[in-house]
C-alpha cells in the first residue's frame, strides 16, 4: 500500500510540472497586452513600455518561466498586475466558495447516482429501468448554465424558496447554505446522470458474474448480495467517474459562479482573463491544476481501497 501510494505521488509531480509548463506559455499567447489593459487604451506608449518593464513582461519567456517557478515553490503566488493586491490573498478569500460547491454536487451526485442506478440494474427493462435511464440521457444532454438557469427561474423567481444570486454570508450558515442549494444542484444533477448511468452498466455486468448467481443459491438475502458482493465488485468503475467528475465540477465551476453571480475561483478566473491579468490567470490556473493532480491521487488511493489487488498489478 505504502509503496504503490509512493509511486503514484511520485508520479504525479512531473505531471504537475508539465501542467505548469503549459499553463504558463498558454497564459501569454492569449491576445491582449495587459500594460495596456492596466493603463487604458488611451494611455500613451511611454507609458505602457515603462508598464511593461515594471510588470517584467520584457524580460525573455525563460527568465519569466524560471521566476514563476522559484516563486511557486516559495508560495508566493503573486501580484496582480492590475491592481498590485496579493493575488494569495484573493484566492484564499474566494477559495471556500468553490470548495463548497464541489463538495456539495460530488455528494449530490454521488448519493444520488449509485442507488439510482444499483435500482435500475435491479430492474433492467421495467418501466423504472427505461425512465432512469430517460432521465439520465436527458441529464447528461443539459449545459450546466442552461440547468442553472432554469433552477433559478422556478425555485428562486417563481416559487422564491432560494436566493438567485450571490454566496451568501459565510459567517451565517442559513444564509450560506440557502445560496449553496441552487448551484450545487446545477452540478450535482448533471453529475447524478453520469454516475447512474455507469452504475447500472457496471451493476448488469457483475450481476451476471457466476459468484452473484452462487450468492443467491446459497440463500444469502437479496440486500447482501447486491451491497456485499455485486457492488463492491463494481465499485472501481465507480469511484472513477465520481474521482471524473470531481475534477470536471471544479472547471464547470466558471460558469456556474458566472450565472449565479457567485464568488469563486471561477469568477476571478473570467475576471484575470478579461483584464489580461497574467499573473492572476496563471495562479488561479496553478490551484485548479493542483486540485485536480489531488483528486486523482485520492482516487487511486481509494481504488488501492476498494480492490487491494491493484497494489500488486
Amino acid at each position: 500500500m505504502i509503496k504503490y501510494m509512493a509511486t503514484r505521488f511520485a508520479l504525479a509531480i512531473p505531471t504537475m510540472l508539465a501542467v505548469l509548463t503549459l499553463v504558463f506559455f498558454v497564459v501569454r499567447v492569449i491576445p491582449g497586452d495587459p500594460a495596456t489593459a492596466a493603463l487604458g487604451d488611451y494611455a500613451s506608449q511611454e507609458a505602457v513600455d515603462a508598464m511593461r518593464e515594471r510588470m517584467g513582461l520584457n524580460d525573455p519567456l525563460y527568465v519569466q518561466y524560471f521566476r514563476f517557478l522559484g516563486d511557486l515553490a516559495r508560495g508566493d503566488l503573486g501580484t496582480s498586475l492590475i491592481t498590485g493586491a496579493p493575488i494569495g490573498q484573493s484566492i484564499m478569500a474566494v477559495l471556500p466558495y468553490t470548495l463548497e460547491l464541489t463538495l456539495s454536487a460530488v455528494m449530490i451526485g454521488a448519493l444520488l447516482g449509485v442507488p439510482i442506478g444499483v435500482y435500475t440494474a435491479m430492474k433492467r427493462n421495467s418501466l423504472a429501468d427505461y425512465v432512469g435511464r430517460i432521465l439520465s440521457l436527458g441529464g447528461l444532454s443539459v449545459p450546466a448554465f442552461y440547468l442553472g438557469i432554469l433552477l433559478m427561474l422556478v425555485f428562486a423567481i417563481q416559487l422564491g424558496w432560494f436566493p438567485a444570486v450571490g454566496g451568501g454570508d459565510r459567517h451565517d450558515l442559513k444564509d450560506n447554505l440557502s445560496h449553496l442549494v441552487l448551484p450545487a444542484m446545477t452540478l450535482g444533477l448533471i453529475m447524478t446522470a453520469s454516475v447512474a448511468r455507469l452504475t447500472r452498466s457496471a451493476m448488469l455486468n457483475v450481476l451476471s458474474e457466476h459468484y452473484v448467481r452462487t450468492a443467491r443459491a446459497m440463500g444469502m438475502q437479496e440486500r447482501v448480495v447486491i451491497v456485499g458482493h455485486a457492488l463492491r465488485a463494481a465499485l472501481v468503475p465507480i469511484v472513477s467517474i465520481i474521482g471524473i467528475w470531481a475534477a470536471n465540477l471544479i472547471a464547470d465551476s466558471v460558469l456556474t459562479e458566472t450565472v449565479f453571480a457567485r464568488p469563486g475561483l471561477g469568477k476571478m478566473l473570467v475576471g484575470a482573463i478579461m483584464q489580461r491579468d497574467y499573473t492572476a490567470l496563471q495562479s488561479v490556473m496553478v490551484v485548479y491544476t493542483v486540485f485536480i493532480v489531488g483528486i486523482n491521487l485520492v482516487t487511486d488511493v481509494i481504488y488501492s481501497v476498494v480492490d487491494p489487488r491493484i497494489t500488486t498489478e
